[in-house]
């Protein structure tokens, strides 16, 4: 069965930023929940709780929840109203379309003082006489019952005929409850006949599906497609079967019916995989040995042939955001295999390539796959002239310097060789043309005159 699993309760509470200790609303509604737990212990704030259109069949585990002020648990298996004296704060109960039949278990809610709105409708319950008397006579907090107000002459009515009206509910209750054990029995001995009829079925596919000579697997590949329509007949007539045959409204049968269901959902997806691996048997190598060029993802490619570093590089536009885990490179001398999300990419190469030396990068940028693939040739005469000419350049320079310190070995000082800068024609210069204020300048002129 299903039950609140702590993954669902996070992803209901968006909301709250997926925070589930300070939750105080949350919607579970059409989750297929079989039982109800956890919440009192995760959600202790919670003041609006919805469950509505699922399969619980006991009200549990929600007595720790203080705060709750609404519990919607309408179209479910509920058979009995328990277990929510512990909600102080409740003031709307909807349980509209469940199986109540327990009627005097609504004396339970006399300890909620706070509640106001009661949902009984479409319940068993609901069909006994002097239901609505009973109920508003015993709640007497109620303002509300089945969306209809409860006026005060109402309630001095049913207060005065009420150990009457409690003994006609306590003869129908009992009445129901015989039925619903009836019921019991009757869907278990349903559930037993189908178990067995399905095991009776598999053992006669067996028989079928096992043959006791080899010489009969011929025939039956012949009349593979015929037994497939058969079994979509026979799936048919079953499917017919079920949904036509007459059941009553109970617990049981909708519980069954939702297993069913499930159970032909499952098949379906069953088949549609299997559809999927036969469709995904894609021809990459022939039955010759000749690779052939694939590209299933259908993504862009180049591929460069690097002659300066003696390699080859692929680059893969591969999506952008695809987990790293969701891609299988597969190196060969000849050839490339990429597999995207099971997909397969391939490509003959140009040139034979070194696999084990060949690596495999995500490009930080556009994401793409860069494989770098070197050749098994290694020499290549372009890469030669570049060396020879480094060399050549570096002994060169090796004799310049060499020449150089040979030359400045010795100090010379002869002024014809070198010219000097005269100092004194610099300050002079300096003076002439400084960077002071230009007030300064005429001064300077008629001092040098006198």
């Amino acid at each position: 069965f299903l039950s609140v699993t702590e993954d669902l309760v996070r992803r209901r509470a968006e909301h709250n930023n997926c925070e589930i200790f300070s939750l105080e609303e949350i919607s579970l509604h059409q989750q297929e929940i079989e039982k109800l737990e956890h919440l009192d212990k995760w959600c202790r704030d919670l003041k609006i709780l919805y469950l509505q259109n699922n399969l619980i069949p006991k009200i549990e585990n929600v007595s720790k929840l203080k705060k709750l002020e609404y519990l919607n648990v309408a179209l479910n298996n509920i058979e009995r109203i328990e277990n929510l004296e512990g909600c102080e704060e409740l003031k709307k109960l909807d349980l509209t379309a469940n199986f109540i039949g327990e009627l005097s278990s609504i004396e339970s809610l006399k300890c909620n003082i706070h509640l106001k709105e009661l949902f009984l409708m479409g319940n068993p319950c609901t069909e006994f006489e002097g239901y609505r008397q009973f109920v508003v006579s015993t709640l007497q907090q109620l303002k509300y019952l089945d969306s209809k107000e409860i006026e005060r002459s109402e309630r001095i009515k049913a207060l005065q005929n009420y150990p009457e009206v409690k003994w006609k509910i306590r003869e129908q209750e009992q009445a129901y409850l015989l039925k619903r054990a009836r019921e019991k029995e009757e869907a278990q001995r349903r559930m037993q006949e189908r178990k067995d009829e399905k095991q009776k079925q598999m053992d006669s596919k067996l028989g079928c599906d096992s043959p006791d000579s080899p010489q009969e697997k011929p025939i039956q590949a012949e009349g593979d497609g015929e037994r497939e329509r058969c079994r979509t007949v026979e799936n048919d007539d079953e499917d017919r079967k079920f949904w036509e045959e007459p059941t009553p409204y109970t617990p049981e049968s909708r519980l069954e019916t939702h297993r069913y269901i499930e159970e032909k959902r499952r098949a379906k997806d069953n088949v549609r995989e299997l559809k999927k691996r036969e469709k995904t048997a894609w021809t990459l190598v022939t039955a010759e040995g000749k690779v052939l060029n694939v590209n299933v993802p259908k993504l862009h490619f180049s591929l460069k042939d690097d002659e300066e570093n003696n390699q080859i590089i692929l680059d893969l536009a591969v999506y952008r955001h695809l987990d790293t885990s969701l891609l299988d490179v597969d190196v060969q001398p000849t050839y490339i295999r990429v597999l995207v999300k099971g997909k397969p990419f391939q490509l003959v190469l140009p040139e034979e390539v070194k696999p084990d030396s060949s690596s495999a990068k995500r490009s930080q940028t556009t994401g793409h796959l860069v494989v770098t693939m070197p050749k098994a040739k290694e020499i290549i005469l372009a890469k030669q002239k570049v060396s020879a000419s480094i060399k050549h350049s570096d002994c060169n320079a090796q004799q310049k310097n060499t020449r150089r310190s040979g030359q400045v070995e010795k100090l010379e000082v002869d002024p014809s060789k070198y010219s000097f800068p005269d100092v004194t024609k610099i300050i002079q210069e300096k003076e002439r043309t400084g960077q002071g204020p230009i007030k300064l300048q005429p001064q300077k002129v008629t001092e040098f005159k006198k």
